[in-house]
């Protein structure tokens, strides 16, 4: 009866034993949260190569909130946001990528979020007449890159793009100032065309901005304001074709041959490429 009782008693320490032998097996064989993470981050990556941003950008915030590790968290965050941009869901990509920068102030890719941010509002713009807003939110943001990352590849592009900026600011005010002129509201139009040779004086509107200002205060009755403008013109632009217009305001008998002149503007226009594959 003794070993009959051992035997029921080995039995059931080996049969606990195995039974916790497993146990900690199948814990062991648990994927933690930060796997989980990472695996949905590269799962993410995948989806965003294979062109399903709006699938990547899912995942890529799934991501975040299982993943410890700040640089890890970092990235996903950023990624995330980085799928929006590149399906052109602006809104949401500045929204991601201001808590992005708010949340991980010392992710060594902050630098990289301010440039998203600034060519969002970049690939916004779409001509003179449309949405002021973007071209100054872009410019603002550029600018912000200029002075604190001026030394980067983004600091280089941002000059390049402020250029385009610029030329379109000025473009937009040459714009309103026609219309007031089409309307003969003279004076609004003699302030937007001052607002362009004050402002935006290296752009290639200043020419034809005098040459307004020479109209204007000609059909004010300011002749003399109207030849002070001129010969402003015509000291730093005498060869021009508006300056050429300018003298036959006061020359109406004045005829020259009109020549076409076709002027380029450079423009570097980089495509973005994820930094974090």
């Amino acid at each position: 009866m003794f070993k009959n009782l051992l035997i029921l008693l080995l039995s059931f320490f080996l049969l606990f034993s195995c039974s916790k032998k497993n146990i900690k097996e199948e814990t062991a064989l648990e994927p933690t949260d930060e796997d989980i993470g990472q695996e949905l981050y590269y799962e993410a990556i995948e989806a965003l190569k294979d062109g399903d941003a709006f699938y990547a950008g899912k995942k890529f915030k799934e991501a975040e909130g299982l993943l410890s590790k700040y640089s890890w968290s970092a990235k996903a965050a950023l990624m995330a946001s980085y799928s929006d941009y590149s399906r052109s869901s602006y809104t949401s990509a500045v929204f991601g990528l201001e808590k992005y920068i708010n949340n991980y102030p010392a992710d060594e890719n902050i630098s990289y979020a301010h440039y998203l941010i600034a060519m969002c509002y970049y690939e916004q713009i779409l001509d003179e007449k449309k949405d002021l807003k973007p071209l100054l939110k872009a410019k603002e943001k550029f600018e912000f890159i200029m002075e604190n990352y001026n030394d980067t590849d983004y600091g280089t592009d941002a000059r390049f793009k402020l250029d385009l900026i610029i030329d379109q600011l000025a473009a937009k005010e040459m714009s309103i100032a026609r219309f007031y002129m089409k309307t003969e509201k003279w004076i609004p139009a003699l302030n937007r065309l001052k607002i362009v040779i004050k402002d935006y004086d290296r752009t290639v509107f200043v020419e034809e901005a005098l040459h307004r200002i020479v109209e204007v205060y000609y059909r004010l009755g300011l002749e003399s304001e109207a030849k002070q403008a001129a010969s402003i013109l015509g000291y730093n632009y005498k060869s021009g074709e508006w300056y050429k217009r300018s003298y036959k305001v006061f020359n109406k008998k004045y005829a020259h041959n009109k020549t076409k002149k076709k002027k380029e503007m450079g423009l570097i226009r980089r495509k973005i490429k994820s930094l974090f594959e």
